[in-house]
């Protein structure tokens, strides 16, 4: 298969997962390449203007945004022991967790894409956290951080506001 053949496989079977994102390695293992090659691929597919991101649970193609969601950006402050409360309440009010933003005082605004759907997708993250596969961008800023969240009507939002 050639290069862009792969590549145009490799877009379809993002596409495919309707929103859920794919380990690269997973990708790697369908399109009979090293994951070295997807890294690359997708690297190529980016600059030819297809919206792919990378998450703690793998590549995800974005589409657009859906108009029956709303999105808002939650400011919330803990440590590292309260964050799987904080999110199991955004998923339980029906939210989307989009992302982790802190505002560091010499590199400005840093983003961490999570794509947290559900408990089980709170659970793998924070097992991360615990096992020290990663930490929390908010470790920067003493806990201080903001969440973007999309949700399919403002009172999901304003709920979790509350509980919040």
């Amino acid at each position: 298969m050639s290069g862009a053949g792969r590549r145009e496989l490799l877009a379809a079977l993002l596409r495919a997962a309707n929103g859920n994102p794919i380990a690269g390695a997973d990708l790697a293992m369908r399109l009979g390449v090293s994951r070295q090659v997807v890294v690359q691929d997708i690297a190529l597919l980016r600059a030819n203007g297809r919206r792919i991101i990378g998450t703690p649970g793998g590549y995800l193609l974005l589409g657009e945004a859906l108009p029956s969601t709303v999105t808002a950006v939650l400011p919330c402050r803990h440590g590292i022991e309260q964050v799987e409360q904080e999110l199991n309440i955004m998923v339980d009010c029906g939210l989307r967790v989009l992302d982790v933003v802190v505002e560091h005082p010499l590199y400005g605004e840093l983003r961490g894409n999570l794509m947290i759907n559900d408990r089980a997708d709170v659970q793998r993250f924070v097992e991360g956290l615990r096992e020290g596969q990663y930490s929390m961008l908010s470790a920067l800023t003493g806990g201080v951080h903001l969440h973007t969240v999309e949700a399919p009507a403002q009172t999901n939002i304003e709920q979790a506001r509350e509980q919040l």
